[in-house]
């Protein structure tokens, strides 16, 4: 299964995400390959940065050709994370014709809400080449028992993309494992931990894959 991360919003926590995403992946078992297709790298940054080798590769690859140059090095995983360019390009479009599911990260704001519009009709341009590709939204950075936090999920019900069920939350875990490591490695008890773990059971879930 190949799992995109876009948005056409920067600070979306995106990478973010998709790196929290392959690790729990892998950590179930799976082979994981996380393509950093997003010029300015940041994947590949976290990567480098660790001081031992990551519990998946990340492979540099933003190429507006990346639909079409995937498919031999995913011969040898199971599951592939794409992290995308956070605008609207050959590359982004790429990304997607490549995926079988696009997840949106949206933060809980106005602006934010507006935003996924834009990468929503990515989407749907998208199904014009590829019909079973899947969408949904990850609300990302959710402040827990505000009201804007309840905004949020409910103005994306205007959408006709589901919304996964677990929110990630806005947590200090997750900017101190931002130094090449993951809330799974530096903090497996948290409640961040959890909530990766069950965003990535979330995905695979609506996707009919079996789960560890």
């Amino acid at each position: 299964m190949i799992i995109s991360l876009a948005s056409l919003k920067g600070g979306s926590g995106k990478t973010t995400l998709s790196v929290h995403l392959a690790a729990a992946i892998a950590a179930g078992g799976r082979r994981v390959v996380l393509i950093d297709a997003d010029p300015q790298g940041s994947a590949s940054d976290w990567s480098a940065a660790r001081e031992d080798s990551p519990p998946f590769p990340v492979v540099g690859m933003a190429r507006n050709t990346l639909h079409r140059d995937l498919a031999p090095l995913l011969e040898d995983y199971d599951h592939c994370v794409i992290d995308t360019p956070p605008r609207v390009s050959a590359l982004a479009r790429s990304a997607l014709l490549a995926s079988d599911i696009v997840l949106i990260p949206v933060q809980p704001s106005s602006y934010d809400v507006w935003a996924a519009a834009e990468t929503v009709q990515l989407i749907s341009e998208a199904r014009g080449f590829k019909p079973e590709l899947q969408g949904a939204f990850v609300v990302n950075r959710r402040i827990p028992n505000t009201v804007i936090g309840r905004d949020v999920i409910e103005a994306l019900q205007d959408y006709e993309l589901p919304m996964l069920p677990t929110a990630i939350a806005q947590r200090v875990a997750y900017a101190e494992s931002s130094a090449g490591y993951t809330v799974l490695e530096s903090a497996p008890s948290s409640s961040a931990a959890t909530e990766v773990k069950k965003l990535a059971q979330d995905v695979l879930t609506l996707m009919g894959v079996k789960q560890w």
